[in-house]
């Protein structure tokens, strides 16, 4: 991406029917995290409100969408007052679509009632709760701040105001077993969710896990027993009735999340908050990270964007592939052409041919899929369409 032009806030803005939200507000940073957030300094809350409702602004008028998603960051770190002015200042310009889906991150520790009522007076029909494990020494060395029965505890409350709850797993942690692994699993499936995302560990540059993991302070776990910890994910969730419909993703049918897939698909988004991206009539942009900074040009009447990118009709093509081959379902070769004008091997064709040989890539009917093998290193793959 190219450093963006300052702009004034007022430059009119193209339609989508998703939006992004970010609430940058954390009560503490985890040593893995490279999220946009601000730990410890709550008394930006107020701060944050007016900058965001002066960024959305920008739209003009409302925008009805069918989906909205909140993410962070921590939004349910917002004490409940904070959190209800939130709610309400987005829907005023993002009304919602009959049949709408409205996504929330939550953590467990310090999610209570009077939030949870909050969220579900307000129209939200979708939590997606950080759980991460239900192994203690994980979550110590994850640096979470709750404990297995909290879990059990916010669960419990959830079910009586929302039939919608993902959790969110991560495996490959240091000191971490497969057994520690499968028992996650089985505790989170012992807790109906109806999705579930299950994420291998990585160690971003810029957080203090990479650091330490350069110093030698701790060491990543064997590729094959990362490789191990995916395989009984897919084996167990399976065989509890989810379907994975997407590398990371499993959910029971009809759960699957519909804002994620507006990102695999390739459709256009509204992102507002430090740090949110947006995908608008083919331009990429990422606001400010800083949240200062994006308070700073949001005050002065200037765009928030730090970063964007008009991308070439090449490009929204081959993205589309990397994005579109995240999803099981794969790449439909007649829907592609439709959508981009390009044939897809005229784009790729030494490409699919290649990882097709090595048994990484599938077609059938048309579609062009990763293979379970392919799975697995999925990253590799999709990386050569670019």
């Amino acid at each position: 991406m190219t450093a963006a032009t300052t702009v004034s806030i007022r430059t009119p803005i193209p339609a989508a029917r998703s939006a992004y939200i970010h609430v940058p507000f954390c009560l503490h940073r985890c040593g893995y995290c490279d999220f946009t957030l601000v730990a410890g300094k709550d008394h930006l809350i107020g701060s944050y409100l007016d900058g965001l409702a002066r960024e959305l602004e920008m739209l003009g008028e409302p925008r009805e969408v069918e989906t909205l998603f909140f993410g962070g960051g921590t939004p349910t770190h917002l004490p409940a007052a904070d959190l209800a002015q939130l709610l309400d200042q987005v829907r005023r310009w993002f009304p919602l679509a009959e049949g709408y889906e409205w996504s929330v991150e939550a953590n467990p520790h310090g999610f209570d009632a009077d939030k949870m009522q909050v969220l579900a007076d307000r129209g939200v029909n979708r939590i997606s709760l950080g759980v991460q494990s239900f192994d203690p020494h994980v979550l110590r060395f994850l640096e979470r701040d709750h404990q297995p029965e909290e879990i059990d505890t916010t669960r419990a409350l959830l079910r009586s105001q929302f039939d919608n709850i993902s959790f969110d797993l991560i495996f490959g942690v240091p000191g971490q077993t497969l057994e520690s692994w499968r028992e996650t699993l089985r505790r989170a499936l012992a807790l109906e969710p109806q999705h579930l995302s299950t994420y291998g560990l990585t160690f971003e540059k810029g957080t203090s896990f990479w650091s330490r993991r350069s110093k030698g302070e701790i060491r990543q776990l064997p590729e094959e027993l990362e490789r191990e910890m995916y395989a009984l994910a897919m084996e167990e969730l399976e065989a509890a009735g989810f379907v994975q419909y997407e590398i990371s993703s499993f959910a029971c049918p009809g759960f699957e999340c519909r804002h994620n897939q507006v990102y695999w698909t390739g459709l256009p988004y509204y992102g507002f908050g430090p740090g949110a991206a947006s995908y608008l009539a083919g331009c990429r942009a990422v606001n400010h990270r800083s949240v200062t900074t994006w308070l700073k040009r949001i005050r002065a009447g200037e765009s928030p964007v730090g970063e964007s990118e008009e991308l070439s009709p090449e490009d929204r093509a081959r993205e589309r592939i990397v994005l579109v081959l995240r999803r099981c379902a794969g790449l439909h070769r007649d829907d592609f052409r439709k959508q981009t004008g390009y044939d897809l091997d005229d784009l790729a064709g030494e490409v699919i041919t290649r990882h097709r040989d090595a048994g990484l890539l599938e077609e059938s009917e048309g579609h062009l899929r990763l293979t379970r093998e392919g799975r697995f290193v999925a990253d590799s793959v999709i990386v050569d369409f670019l």
